[in-house]
């Protein structure tokens, strides 16, 4: 198979190109990315990160934040009891926020495909329990073992429980009417 046709060649180096003024303004473009909105509109682009984050209480190095005991470390110190003097927090409601937004449930968004959710119920109306009935079953075109329409059928049933006894439910009085 023949190489492509550029790889061979030489890279030419640019001499007129000046990097270190390239360099120098994108290290001063670039400002930390902050994900949290609470941060973000409590940050004070004109002092440093350290100090961003110790008017808000936050630490930003854990290890210094919370240090490890020398007692677990193997070594015996007495402590006199003394501690470091805390900083001020100037802006407590950005952890207030933060634990708030943090206590908040989380929303479940489990759903299936209508196709999927199409397939289970073809299924279970026209085989009921059977699987072996239903891996045989033309319309099932991805091939699925029994065990894997099994676990669709599972699956359709954790994320829809309301739904699945409701078609269970519809489904009775049609095989009463078959019999």
């Amino acid at each position: 198979m023949p190489k492509a046709k550029g790889k061979s060649r030489r890279h030419k180096y640019s001499y007129n190109l000046n990097r270190k003024r390239l360099y120098r303004s994108a290290r001063r473009r670039a400002a930390p990315r902050i994900a949290c909105s609470h941060i973000r509109h409590a940050w004070d682009p004109h002092k440093s990160v350290a100090q961003n984050l110790a008017e808000m209480g936050l630490a930003e190095d854990p290890n210094k934040a919370v240090p490890i005991p020398k007692k677990l470390l193997g070594m015996e110190v007495e402590s006199d009891g003394q501690r470091p003097g805390k900083k001020l927090v100037r802006k407590p409601y950005v952890v207030n926020e933060m634990e708030l937004e943090a206590s908040l449930p989380e929303k479940k968004s489990n759903t299936l495909s209508r196709d999927l959710i199409d397939y289970v119920r073809y299924m279970i109306q026209n085989h009921g329990e059977n699987y072996k009935e239903m891996a045989r079953d033309e319309k099932n075109y991805y091939q699925d073992t029994p065990k894997q329409i099994k676990r669709k059928i599972n699956v359709y049933k954790n994320f829809y429980p309301e739904e699945y006894k409701n078609f269970i439910a519809s489904l009775k009085p049609e095989k009463m009417e078959v019999q």
